[in-house]
């Protein structure tokens, strides 16, 4: 991971409901980005994702605090055996958006993100519960642009089966459906 300022989220531990703590009041929001494994795994072990193959226009959306799910079509890009699965989540750092040169040729956008703990969880159980996928027979369409913003109840149900930092709940943000853990609820 790149280095960030010391103060920028001095107090997140990695648990979702650190994560809603250090969002900003009301206005969080929850984003799927999609990535194949091998990507994922990357940005990781780097503390950053990149969207649309490092394109800068949808990392500008990603703030402070925004959660951050990561869904893998694939083991591998660009020919990896299919997965279908949500790969890491994690919570927006500082919402800057950089650009690193990883080839001469390949100098992509990144924002940095703190990931917790989690295991893969395959979507198809989640399909029919994911208020997000509107055509449940054709759910792939849902991640066609690289990215796609959720409403925090489908973040809480993917972060749930994910194992994400224990047992989670919702809780009502300013009207909108927000991230606790069960001491929150």
């Amino acid at each position: 991971m790149r280095n960030v300022p010391e103060n920028a989220n001095p107090t997140f531990s990695g648990s979702v409901r650190d994560m809603n703590r250090f969002g900003r009041a009301g206005a969080r929001r929850f984003w799927i980005g999609v990535a194949s494994r091998d990507h994922v795994n990357v940005a990781i072990k780097g503390g950053f994702i990149q969207l649309n193959h490092g394109k800068r226009a949808a990392l500008r959306r990603l703030k402070a605090g925004d959660g951050v799910i990561m869904y893998s079509p694939r083991t591998a890009y660009p020919d990896g055996e299919p997965l279908q699965a949500f790969t890491a989540i994690g919570a927006v750092v500082t919402g800057e958006v950089y650009q690193v040169e990883v080839t001469p040729d390949f100098k992509p956008h990144r924002v940095d993100v703190q990931f917790v703990p989690s295991k893969e969880a395959h979507i198809k159980s989640l399909v029919e519960r994911l208020s997000f996928i509107k055509n449940k027979s054709h759910w792939g369409a849902a991640f066609r642009f690289g990215h796609v913003e959720v409403p925090g109840g489908d973040f809480v149900l993917i972060a749930k089966t994910m194992g994400a930092a224990a047992v989670c709940g919702t809780r009502r943000l300013n009207g909108r459906s927000g991230v606790s853990t069960a001491r929150d609820s």
